[in-house]
């Protein structure tokens, strides 16, 4: 049986540990039932980490009197047998944590997501939701858990083509580990979390995209990020379009912050027509963040190609190789709870500063800050064999609303600003909405000079409009 020596320090890290999708802690007295209840949760999803011997928050709110750890290892004994009990058995490791300054000893049980449907000793079937282990009632929800685990993933592969140095020797290795508690060995926290062979060390692909330092020169497949900025807001851009393209590389927690860095620093200088004229083109900055790591964390890695983000003048596109997974539609997309790469998700969102710190709710608040900033949400779509999210610059008010509002900050409008603000591609279609606006006395034509043409409009003078 593994034991850990650990600090004060790191034991009051662990009792100030939130609890999430991927992390429990419960005092040492806990019920045999509760104990399988978490613990098929976690095989039953994504896997996790689940400590016995520290008390909730709930329970005591003083952090530093929270751990509760047993004098002997003996008293875990009753965990062991409970965790047997559950059908079919689960993958997990146990990892008794001794307290050195109290003597006392809390237990660790990691859980690996499991490729079957696990249930209690009282045949319940439980599912890891954020912080919550939610029974499933309903046979069509089992079933649907039942075809989900029936998926492999591409970063379970031992590539041994790859050395375990690639992983252990690492820069990204040594920065994770620093901030890392308890604290760990390359070796053995690799090790633990199955992203090497147990026996020879043989890097997993997980392994290597996570931690090697550049793993886009090893890997036979494409697993890097281009970003490509097009000076156009067309639909089909062409080559004259194109401006600049960034080709982004290195671990996947580098390729998350180097590309939102990328995207930030091109949208700075990007300038579209917005109600109050033209202006720096922004978008939520959660957005961004949350659609690029859904992306980099939910790709399917076995096909060869990066993802790629287009960023258009009205717009930003990013195309992620890979279906849906699993028992995700575009439909459920916002509630399902699915990960194709259990593994690299489980490990980034154990990094000091995650970059999906919010576990299961990235695309929820992807959408809702889009709402927020009173823009209409991000649309998500299958585009072949990728997932195409797109977030357009287009207000959520009607094109009505919109152009009312342009035209109290600006003296006139013309179709094709119009057609920029509104997102809406077809002239005759904004023609019909200025007609409108016409025929209810809120605007009026601004003519050409010799007074045959229409060129503009302009808002209806106050005396002759609508109250």
């Amino acid at each position: 049986m593994k034991q850990k020596n650990i600090s004060e320090t790191d034991a009051l890290e662990l009792a100030t540990r939130l609890e999430g999708h991927f992390f429990d802690r419960k005092a040492k007295e806990i019920d045999g039932k509760k104990i399988q209840k978490i613990a098929v949760a976690f095989a039953n999803a994504d896997g996790g980490d689940f400590i016995v011997g520290i008390k909730d928050d709930k329970d005591e709110p003083h952090a530093e009197k929270r751990w509760d750890g047993a004098s002997d290892m003996e008293y875990y004994n009753k965990i062991f047998q409970n965790i047997l009990e559950i059908k079919p058995n689960i993958p997990y490791t146990p990892t008794f944590l001794f307290n050195q300054s109290t003597k006392t000893y809390a237990l660790l049980i990691t859980v690996e997501k499991s490729e079957k449907v696990h249930s209690t000793a009282d045949n319940t079937v439980y599912i890891r939701v954020s912080a919550q282990s939610i029974p499933l009632k309903e046979a069509q929800k089992i079933q649907e858990l039942s075809f989900a685990k029936g998926e492999s993933s591409f970063e379970d592969v031992i590539y041994k083509e790859a050395r375990a140095e690639d992983i252990f020797d690492s820069f990204e290795m040594k920065r994770f580990l620093n901030d890392y508690s308890p604290k760990s060995d390359p070796i053995d926290f690799t090790v633990n979390q199955n992203l090497v062979d147990r026996n020879t060390y043989d890097p997993k692909i997980a392994g290597l995209l996570l931690f090697n330092d550049n793993p886009v020169t090893l890997l036979p497949r494409k697993c890097g990020i281009k970003i490509t900025r097009y000076d156009t807001s067309e639909i089909v851009p062409e080559r004259t379009h194109l401006k600049e393209q960034f080709t982004v590389e290195g671990s996947l927690y580098e390729q998350i912050h180097k590309s939102s860095d990328i995207i930030s620093s091109i949208m700075s200088n990007v300038k579209i027509w917005t109600p109050k004229g033209l202006e720096s083109v922004s978008y939520p900055p959660e957005t961004l963040w949350e659609i690029i790591v859904n992306a980099v964390i939910h790709r399917d890695y076995s096909i060869s190609d990066d993802i790629h983000i287009l960023v258009f003048n009205n717009r930003i596109e990013v195309n992620s190789p890979g279906r849906l997974p699993g028992y995700v539609t575009l439909s459920n997309i916002l509630e399902a709870r699915y990960s194709r790469n259990t593994k690299i998700v489980r490990t980034l969102n154990r990094y000091k500063n995650p970059p999906n710190k919010d576990m299961g709710e990235g695309l929820n608040t992807a959408f809702q800050k889009m709402i927020d900033w009173r823009l209409k949400e991000p649309k998500i779509v299958l585009d072949g064999n990728y997932v195409k999210v797109t977030i357009a610059h287009i207000p959520l008010a009607t094109p009505e609303e919109t152009i009312i509002e342009f035209l109290a900050h600006n003296s006139l409008i013309r179709n094709k600003q119009a057609r920029e603000l509104t997102g809406i591609k077809s002239e005759n279609k904004m023609k019909s909405i200025f007609l409108k606006l016409l025929k209810e006395n809120f605007i009026e034509p601004v003519m050409s000079k010799n007074g045959t043409t229409k060129v503009a409009w302009k808002k209806k003078d106050s005396k002759d409009s609508h109250n």
